[in-house]
Formats: structure tokens, sequence, C-alpha cells
């Protein structure tokens, strides 16, 4: 049957290489398989920009899914928090298309919203701040005009800074706000949603104005790894 998978929040970088290895049998056993494959932000743990296509870990990364794209998989990738600055030459050099968030879709038969996530957290208010400062196209010029080594450098502190703001806040905090939830799902014309970002896999059901929304969380490939199947007949959650 015809169908589409969704990941998200795979991370990947050499200091996990079995999560990596992980990611790579699931190109070529499950993904392969697929009509699409649609990466919903953070493929890796951070891009520094596009000419750091040749380093040796990213060549790699782009290789495996240059060949799944050969196979004539569709792949769509949209940024997340941490690759934000995947461009076009990412794109050219792994036949994959670059698609906005959110980006609205029929899903064999079923209208569907996909979005990382990240902007559903807004009660994260210090994140959604950095957000706006990190996605500015001045922040983004200046970062760019920086060796690779330095933006590397840069990154390790970001991420640093980062985790120690994490263990300040509460759990909930981090998670999406069910106003927003709501809000988008309405604006939208409510949807199925499809979102990473919090990490916390679930399938929920949202009433809104009289009507069911269903919203799937995908899972992080931190532990395990795990992916969401759609097809005609709806959606089933597949951890690895």
């Amino acid at each position: 049957m015809s169908h589409s998978i969704f990941v998200s929040d795979l991370h990947l970088s050499p200091e996990r290489p079995r999560i990596v290895e992980t990611f790579f049998d699931f190109l070529e056993r499950t993904a392969a398989q697929a009509d699409a494959l649609y990466i919903l932000g953070d493929l890796f743990d951070y891009w520094v920009g596009d000419d750091d296509l040749d380093d040796a870990f990213n060549a790699r990364g782009t290789e495996s899914l240059a060949r799944l794209t050969r196979k004539g998989v569709r792949v769509c990738v949209m940024h997340g928090n941490r690759d934000f600055l995947i461009g076009q030459a990412f794109a050219g050099r792994t036949g994959a298309k670059l698609i906005g968030d959110p980006t609205l879709l029929d899903l064999h038969g079923a209208r569907t919203l996909l979005m990382h996530g990240d902007t559903l957290c807004t009660d994260d208010v210090d994140y959604q701040k950095f957000r706006a400062l990190a996605r500015s196209r001045k922040f983004q010029e200046e970062f760019l005009a920086q060796p690779v080594a330095a933006r590397r450098q840069r990154v390790g502190q970001l991420r640093e800074i980062n985790e120690q703001a994490k263990q300040a806040k509460k759990p909930e905090i981090m998670d999406v706000t069910l106003a927003t939830v709501e809000a988008v799902l309405r604006q939208h014309g409510f949807p199925r949603l499809i979102h990473g970002h919090t990490h916390r896999p679930a399938r929920h059901v949202h009433v809104v104005d009289g009507r069911e929304c269903e919203r799937w969380v995908l899972p992080d490939w931190y532990e395990r790894g795990g992916y969401l199947r759609c097809d005609a007949s709806g959606c089933t959650a597949v951890m690895l």
C-alpha cells in the first residue's frame, strides 16, 4: 500500500555512532519501501552551514539520503532548531526538497499539517526569544561569515548554555502550549497534526470548536529511534 514515513529529532552526530548506523539501516530497509520520507527537523545535532558538506560525517549522511532519492523515494526536509542552516546546496547534494514550517498537505486523502514543533512551545518565552534571534537574517549572515571551525566552537558553547537553561526549567514549560496547538489547528482548518521537537512521542486527540483533531508527536532518536507510518487507512507509530 502507498505510504509515507515521518521522523524527526534524530540529532545525528559522530558522538552517537550506534544511532547513526541505526538511521542508515532504517533508510536502506524501511524508508526505501515508502513513497516519501519526511524529516521534520533536527536531522543533525547541529549544522553550521552548507559549506561544511564535505566534512566526512556530513558527506556520509548526505550520500545516504542521495541513495534513497535515487531509488525514487521522495525526501522532504524541514528545518529544526538545531539544523536551520541547511540550505539549497544540501538539497542539491541529496535530492531532497526543503519544506516550510508549517506545511499543509493532502496526505493519502487526509488534510495533514507538518511542523517541527518548537513554535508550539510558546510558554517557553526565553526559547522563543532566542529562536527569533537565531532565525534573523542579521544573525545568520554574521554567523556564516565566520570560519567553519569558529562556527563549530560557537555551536558547542550554545549547546552548553542551552543544556544549563533546560535544567532550570519545569518540564511542562518545554512541552507544547495547548492553547497554541488549538489555535494552529483552527487556523489551518482542523487538520491532522504531525510534529516532533518535544521528545514526548504520543497520539493526542484535541476537540477544537467541536471538531476532533489528531496530533501525533514523533519520537527522538537518542536511545532507540522510531517513526510514524501513514497511509490511506491512518497512521501507526513504530519504535525501532
